[in-house]
């Protein structure tokens, strides 16, 4: 082992980059007072990041942070997944022991797969969610860690960084929301070409106002002078300086080594390739040493000590002798007191090109018998990796293929499921030069879902190239790459047109209707049929099960109605005959809400509460987040709100401690929802504010703006409701249409086009939403969209021209409930608003009828549809001439709702019908007084008696001409006092001034 060595600093002064260092020392200073960082650095190699980012880490640890660095190592393009997490995490546990194991306790076993010093890896199933769970984990445990102290974590040349990497800190940059923390990230610029697998990460961080980036310039030339006066101890004269200024161009790196080849006698101008320069010191080297630098150069980022000495096959005393040299002269540095590297890359890759192609596979050949010889000689946690590198590279496809394969299995472990899918890439195309006797010792992969061979498989069964190509299929689908998923299930597709396998068929047909699902290509459907159509009469199956509760899913989703319940039926069936439990807790968990929406309401929630109990009995995770989303929402279909608001409040719960972040946002969706209907909506507010902070779907972001939009238009705020709709049917895309999201946006999009005087635009949408279709168990979703068209057609009446299409749509109306049953309660009670709705838009008056939906809403807790009734009460019973004390009542509590909802519409609603009525409302009471003196609500808004008169031709459908004419005044004037009244009215348009005053009733007769 080699001991202390002097070095000479070759960089002893800190050069320039005040700026940079100021904007770290200020992030450090904002970290510490709690508020978390986000840093990229970038510049050239050798332009100093490095040198920079210890400046900070020398501050940093004066004001006692805890310190922590993983760096990417270049074998991380062949799957070594996690290095610079792993390796910080495994300086914070050094440091901080006691600390990192409270922060991880309870999820031990899935943090393991990042830090395995933690403990033994868990066993759960995986899923599409595995990894995101592990990320929020991750996250978590940096934020408790820097709870009570500042955290630096610097992860240093991204450009090397590995797929998992990659997505792991993109997800710590958008999801860090708390901690004194600061997390620095470096790569080098120039490495990122077009089609560097780095350049989308760093498109997406660039778009986040919470990462700041620094770019490192080079050196002018008085930094250069400064430098160079550092490093020689005086100052360079003026011709070496120009001309070592010339030849670095400014990089500090050049600098140092042109300078150190001045100091040993070389000149920097011996060589016209700056490469050469970087071997100059190497081939200076006595012999040993510099057949050690090669070694090292082929053995990775680090070479551990004992590997290097076999490797070398030098006695140890030469070994050390070598080590001593190269260590002296700054080519090598020691690393944790067993390990080697160069001190800059740069070096090792000009000594590592410099290598013969059958040098570098004989070094490899040599590095994996040593390897294999003695595995204790490398951690456990990269052992298999290198190995797989190590024999790749000395091209004996004999050797490499099952160590491919096992490090595969180990990333798909650690959920690194895109360096499992470059490995098992790699193990394609080993795949024809591997030799027969080593192929019929290779076995099926154990985890790929229900894949034959993984289901059906037994030990003795040799793996096949098909087998192959559905693991990756798996990994590239688990890993977000779903065009690759895509692309290697059709390679294995024309494989079986050659090789017929109808069950093997129909499993890659199941993965290519979740894909062509996931990328919005179509909604999945041909490909279901397709895979069901080739099981037919085969023997039952893991596969049949599979498609069957695929089946039934689509259908819930896209075609709820007994054929859907049926399949899910038959899946539970086919699940509970072949023992695939987890098919068969997905399958009972569709057949639950299916069960509900059929008018089996206790049934089915029975039975989906036993699946979620049952899920968390057995950690099934992905069907823990699935039952926590469905259970909530099928509670508040029914009208269970508040039992709904208890579901979902423990499934978040759940979500949070199992680190199922997307799931945990989608639950917040819904819990948002039963509190909208609750009335709870400033709470509503704040969860889904803290889902957007959780959400990484498109379908959860989607969701959270279709419920923004509810509140906003409930509340009256048109315009925020307009983008929200917008954004959700654009989070939600055209390629893949579902009833529970399609038929709410309509009804929000037409309610705003009919408040905003639009009222084509709002029958358009109408239109299409009836063609679409209301298939059975959408009544949560119809019944409001129906209440919502009549109450248009209502508050059209006497608008010029909306009698023409008034009929259709009274009639469409009517014919879609006749086709929805309204077998529970709050389904009833929109059945009556809609009676009511209806006699209002025929023009008959109904007292009777509000005054019942009032009560139906009343009695099942939604206080926004009560209001709602309670003013269409009270405005009937005065249309009705009934006594005003009758009307006070109602509309007492109507207004006194709308108020401290926040309704702002509805409040003013109430406010002129009161106004109308001469019924005093106290504002903070909600109290109703008759009084004797009229209150004229034209004038409560505060128009002028001559803008009463244009208001009323407004509402009459008068041009500013036809005006002018009207009231002996010019257009111009019209037209100034039209603008007044929209300002007045709060309205962007005269259509939208004309249904307000026909929806306040500002005038018995504006056409008089």
């Amino acid at each position: 082992m080699l001991g202390r060595v002097d070095t000479r600093s070759v960089s002893p002064v800190f050069v320039g980059r005040a700026g940079e260092l100021t904007a770290l020392t200020e992030a450090l200073a904002r970290a510490d007072a709690g508020e978390p960082q986000a840093l990229l650095i970038s510049g050239e190699a050798g332009v100093g990041k490095t040198r920079l980012v210890e400046e900070l880490l020398d501050t940093a640890c004066s004001e006692k942070a805890v310190v922590a660095v993983g760096g990417c190592v270049e074998i991380g393009a062949d799957g070594l997944p996690f290095a610079p997490f792993s390796t910080a995490l495994r300086s914070l546990l050094r440091r901080l022991p006691d600390e990192l194991i409270a922060a991880a306790d309870g999820q031990e076993g899935e943090l393991a797969r990042i830090l395995p010093e933690l403990g033994q890896s868990g066993r759960e199933a995986l899923g599409e969610d595995s990894t995101a769970r592990l990320f929020e984990l991750t996250v978590r445990l940096l934020e408790r860690l820097a709870a009570d102290r500042t955290v630096v974590l610097v992860l240093e040349d991204l450009h090397w960084s590995d797929a998992s990497t990659r997505n792991l800190l993109a997800y710590l940059f958008r999801a860090l929301r708390r901690g004194r923390l600061v997390v620095i990230a470096t790569y080098r610029a120039d490495d990122i070409h077009r089609r560097h697998p780095l350049r989308p990460l760093l498109a997406e961080l660039d778009r986040l106002r919470s990462v700041r980036h620094l770019e490192l310039s080079r050196f002018t030339r008085a930094e250069v002078a400064t430098q160079l006066a550092g490093i020689l101890a005086a100052e360079p004269d003026a011709a070496l300086l120009d001309e070592i200024f010339t030849r670095s161009d400014g990089n500090a790196f050049f600098v140092e080594e042109l300078a150190c080849s001045y100091g040993t006698g070389c000149r920097p101008g011996l060589s016209e390739s700056l490469r050469d320069v970087l071997l100059v010191r190497v081939e200076a080297l006595p012999e040993n040493a510099q057949r050690i630098v090669r070694i090292v150069a082929e053995g990775g980022t680090t070479v551990e000590h004992p590997l290097l000495l076999t490797v070398s096959r030098l006695a140890e005393d030469d070994l050390i002798e070598a080590l001593r040299a190269a260590v002296g002269a700054n080519i090598l540095l020691p690393v944790d007191d067993n390990s080697y590297r160069f001190r800059h890359s740069l070096v090792r890759e000009a000594v590592s090109d410099d290598l013969l192609p059958g040098e570098r596979s004989r070094l490899n050949r040599r590095y994996a018998e040593a390897l294999e010889a003695h595995p204790a000689y490398v951690c456990a946690d990269v052992r298999t990796t290198r190995l797989a590198g190590y024999w790749y590279n000395a091209h004996d496809a004999a050797k490499a293929l099952p160590v491919v394969l096992s490090a595969a299995v180990e990333a798909r472990q650690r959920y690194a499921h895109s360096e499992q899918l470059r490995l098992l890439e790699r193990a394609m195309e080993l795949w024809d030069d591997a030799p027969p006797e080593v192929l019929a010792t290779l076995r099926p992969p154990d985890d790929a879902e229900v894949y034959p061979a993984c289901a059906g498989g037994t030990k003795t069964t040799a793996l096949s190239y098909l087998d192959l190509m559905a693991e990756a299929t798996v990994a590239a689908r688990f890993g977000g790459d779903r065009e690759r998923a895509l692309a290697i299930s059709k390679k294995a597709m024309r494989v079986l047109e050659r090789d017929t396998d109808p069950l093997r068929a129909a499993w890659f047909w199941t993965q290519r209707s979740r894909l062509m699902q996931d990328l919005t290509r179509g909604d999945g459907w041909q490909e279901l049929a397709t895979a069901q159509e080739l099981v037919r009469g085969l023997p039952p199956s893991a596969v049949h099960a599979d498609i069957l509760v695929n089946i039934a899913s689509w259908g819930a989703l896209h075609r709820p109605g007994p054929e859907a319940l049926a399949a899910a039926t038959r899946a539970v069936e086919y699940a509970e005959l072949v023992g695939a439990e987890f098919i068969e807790l997905h399958a009972r968990l569709t057949h639950g809400w299916l069960t509900a929406d059929a008018g089996g309401i206790e049934e089915g929630l029975a039975e989906m509460y036993a699946v979620r109990d049952r899920a968390a009995e057995i950690g099934a995770v992905g069907i823990i987040g699935r039952a926590g989303t469905n259970l909530p929402s099928t509670l508040e279909a029914v009208g269970r709100s508040a039992e709904a608001v208890a579901a979902a409040e423990l499934a978040i719960a759940v979500c949070h401690q199992r680190g199922l972040a997307n799931s945990e946002s989608w639950v917040r969706g819904n819990l948002a929802q039963s509190l909208t209907s609750l009335g709870r909506w400033t709470e509503a507010d704040r969860v889904l504010d803290e889902a957007a902070g959780l959400a990484h779907s498109r379908k959860t972001r989607g969701l959270i703006a279709d419920r923004r939009a509810e509140l906003a238009l409930r509340r009256g705020d048109l315009a925020e409701a307009r983008a929200q709709v917008d954004a959700a049917r654009a989070f939600y895309g055209t390629h893949d249409p579902q009833p529970q999201h399609s038929i709410s946006l309509s009804r929000m999009a037409m309610s705003v086009a009919a408040r905003q005087g639009r009222l084509a635009d709002a029958r358009a949408e109408f239109e299409q939403a009836v063609g679409r279709g209301f298939p059975p168990g959408t009544q949560r979703y119809a019944l409001p969209l129906l209440c919502a068209a009549v109450a248009m057609e209502a508050g059209a009446l006497g608008l010029p021209g909306a009698a023409g299409g008034r009929a259709r749509t009274l009639a469409a109306v009517r014919a879609e409930a006749k086709r929805l049953p309204a077998i529970v309660p709050v389904w009833q009670a929109y059945g009556l608003l809609l009676d009511a709705e209806l006699a209002r838009a025929e023009g008959r008056t109904t007292p009777e009828l509000w005054g019942r939906a009032a009560v139906a809403f009343e009695q099942v807790g939604r206080p926004y549809e009560t209001a709602l009734a309670q003013c269409g009460w009270a405005a009937a019973l005065l249309d009705a001439h009934a006594d005003r004390s009758a009307a006070a009542g109602p509309l007492t509590r109507a207004h006194a709702l709308a108020v401290g909802l926040g309704a702002r519409p509805l409040a003013e609603e109430t406010g002129q019908l009161a106004a109308r009525a001469r019924i005093a409302l106290d504002g903070a009471s909600g109290a109703a007084a008759l009084t004797g003196a009229a209150t004229d609500p034209v004038r409560a808004l505060g128009l002028t008696p001559r803008e009463q008169d244009v208001l009323r031709l407004v509402a009459a459908g008068h041009s500013n001409r036809r005006i002018a004419e009207e009231l002996y005044i010019s257009p111009k004037t019209a037209s100034v006092h039209v603008s007044n009244i929209l300002g007045k009215l709060g309205v962007s348009g005269r259509t939208e001034a004309a249904a307000t005053a026909h929806r306040l009733r500002l005038f018995s007769d504006p056409a008089a």
